[in-house]
């Protein structure tokens, strides 16, 4: 695994306005809200501190990226977000490999459950 690294993308977009619509709209109707990974992963107030705890305990680089960001760099995807991706030294291709796809993260409903999917991958990629 080395060299690698963890690329989260949200299903949202960078921007003072956008974070203000994203903050009303997980105030005002969470259960519309787009992006799972940043409902969990976020209080209204930023990112929470047990996520920000686990992430620092990883044992691999991580990014995080929001779409616009995304398409920035890497270009469109037809992959729905949100989703993780992995970045590999070894591997030649401009995108990186998709890891956890939106349909594993937003079946999560807590934070707990969301560390507890990326622990157990995680388990299954360093083996």
């Amino acid at each position: 695994m080395s060299g690698a690294t963890l690329v989260f993308v949200y299903n949202a977009d960078t921007g003072l306005f956008n974070a203000i619509a994203d903050m009303a709209h997980k105030l005002f109707s969470p259960e519309t809200y787009a992006c799972n990974l940043c409902a969990i992963t976020h209080s209204h107030l930023g990112m929470r501190r047990e996520w920000q705890q686990f992430i620092n305990g990883l044992k691999i680089p991580v990014e995080f990226l929001h779409r616009n960001e995304w398409r920035e760099t890497y270009g469109p995807t037809r992959v729905p977000l949100p989703a993780i991706f992995i970045k590999r030294p070894h591997n030649h291709q401009t995108e990186p490999e998709l890891w956890l796809d939106a349909g594993a993260i937003n079946a999560c409903r807590t934070l707990p459950d969301l560390i507890t999917l990326i622990k157990t991958n995680f388990d299954h990629l360093t083996r």
